[in-house]
């Protein structure tokens, strides 16, 4: 339905001649619940709906100037390009409207640069599209946006989820979803914040709570110049934007993961903590958190997609819509019951395959969206102050790093478990003193062990090595032939031959660690 003030101006920008285009181009026209899009020519124009929503106010012409230009301001800083300017809608005495014309003006648009709607990151994984170099791309583009964003420690915490709770029961309410389940699902999320209360209120006064996206899922992320680009960043409401940034990566988790994609979450996920400034060593990385936070993200698609629901008058479409409000539902509530912790070991020399084996493991183990990777080449550029693709000297291999590295990969190992998320431990692991103390951190934390030991044949891990592009080990063959001469002792744990198919690899793997 288009406000009565704006029935004008929603009319002319929907006609080809007010931008300019020949009598045969047409304007498509996207509605959402608090805008209009007009993608027209090489131009995408945004008029905010004349609304006030209980989490929004933009009844006046005032109201709507301010939030296209902190829309502008918000959204350049992931997408300079896309976000072009702000221009009013202005109408002459004689009636005609114009952008940025004559006139009275009697509103204000977003002024975009148009871009190919099949790089849409929802249609990409439609289309099998969205590969694992795009997923980790987006992963680092992520962690590069979150590093730089200011810190708001007003906002966000135990408080602020609170609220985000409180808001959605309130609307739940309104809709047709089962109430009883709906409280149901406030109940346990209340309970969920009690316990992790605590650990909110150290994040955010540890500097995590900070301006981010707000509304990272798959529709907000296109491709330009073939790099994942993040838009339509919330600007309306601080309490959306303000927001702890683990929150805001699980709307992108809970999206890829409610597609059927947990793989792909997973892989976002691992690869994001290799680049993100998060707590990993102490009690205050995201892991405890996460099902809280996965849980209000569906929590939000279950009541948007009902109250949308509702307005559909076409019964076979209403009830999809319903039926998929529900699948939401049902997701936000499962993510608040997650499987017991547990911890699994990867080893073998360089070359092995073990790396990609613990990445195809882990998004079957555990809690949403499976399983961390604790990767060791991962931790010691991260000790060494550098990406984990830049390669380190030969210095950063002594004894005193390597010793550094592995306190740091325990320890790690055991704020996860503690969190209650599964882990998969990534090393060559040839002292059996480390294989030791992985089985001593399951025993102390109560969690299931299993070890795998992968191997190939020399000339196999060679080649490998060899053919390496943007991997975190500096491993090379002079490397390889040094570790192949290590005494790795008594070797408990199972070989797994991994020169074969990949997918072969991968199914003797879970059936041995009991989860094909």
């Amino acid at each position: 339905m288009i406000p009565d003030e704006q029935q004008a101006t929603v009319a002319f920008l929907a006609r080809p001649q007010s931008h300019g285009l020949d009598a045969g181009e047409s304007v498509e026209r996207i509605d959402t619940h608090i805008s209009f899009v007009f993608l027209a020519g090489p131009s995408a124009y945004k008029l905010k709906r004349a609304v006030r929503l209980p989490f929004l106010d933009f009844s006046s012409l005032a109201a709507r100037e301010a939030a296209c230009r902190a829309e502008l301001a918000v959204n350049r800083r992931t997408a300079p390009t896309l976000y072009q300017a702000v221009a009013p809608v202005t109408r002459a005495a004689d009636g005609r409207s114009a952008i940025d014309g004559e006139g009275a003006i009697v509103d204000w648009l977003v002024v975009m640069r148009r871009f190919d709607q099949n790089t849409l990151f929802d249609r990409l994984i439609e289309t099998g599209e969205l590969t694992s170099e795009r997923l980790h791309a987006l992963a680092e583009a992520i962690a590069t946006f979150h590093r730089a964003a200011e810190r708001t420690p007003a906002f966000g915490g135990a408080e602020g989820l609170a609220q985000v709770i409180e808001g959605d029961d309130r609307t739940f309410a309104a809709t047709a979803l089962d109430r009883q389940r709906t409280l149901e699902l406030a109940g346990r999320q209340r309970a969920w914040l009690d316990r992790g209360a605590a650990l909110l209120e150290r994040r955010r006064l540890g500097g995590l709570v900070r301006r981010v996206h707000g509304d990272l899922h798959l529709r907000n992320i296109c491709l330009i110049e073939d790099r994942p680009t993040l838009f339509d960043a919330i600007e309306f409401n601080d309490a959306f934007a303000c927001i702890d940034i683990a929150y805001d990566l699980a709307f992108l988790l809970m999206d890829l993961d409610h597609r059927g994609r947990r793989d792909a979450a997973n892989l976002v996920l691992n690869h994001y903590l290799a680049f993100a400034d998060e707590h990993l060593e102490g009690g205050d990385g995201p892991f405890a958190a996460l099902p809280l936070f996965l849980s209000l993200r569906a929590a939000i698609r279950a009541h948007v997609g009902a109250t949308t629901a509702q307005a559909i008058d076409e019964a076979p479409a209403r009830a999809r819509a319903m039926a998929e409000a529900t699948a939401y539902l049902d997701r936000a509530l499962a993510y608040l019951d997650p499987p017991p912790p547990r911890l699994v070991a990867v080893g073998g020399l360089s070359g092995s395959g073990k790396s990609r084996l613990a990445r195809a493991i882990a998004p079957r183990l555990g809690a949403a969206p499976g399983a961390v990777v604790l990767r060791s080449d991962v931790i010691r550029k991260r000790l060494a102050g550098v990406d984990m693709f830049t390669r380190l000297p030969e210095s950063a291999y002594g004894a005193a790093m390597t010793v550094r590295t592995f306190e740091s990969l325990f320890a790690q190992i055991r704020a996860a478990l503690a969190a209650g998320h599964s882990v998969v431990a990534d090393a060559v692991f040839a002292r059996p003193e480390q294989r030791a103390e992985l089985a001593r951190i399951a025993a102390e934390a109560d969690v299931p062990f299993q070890g795998l030991w992968v191997e190939a044949p020399p000339e196999v891990m060679a080649e490998r090595i060899a053919k390496r592009v943007r991997n975190a080990s500096d491993a090379t063959l002079e490397v390889l032939e040094l570790q192949k001469s290590y005494d790795l002792g008594t070797l408990e744990w199972p070989r797994l031959d991994s020169s074969g198919p990949r997918a072969e690899t991968e199914q003797t793997a879970l059936r041995r660690l009991g989860l094909s």
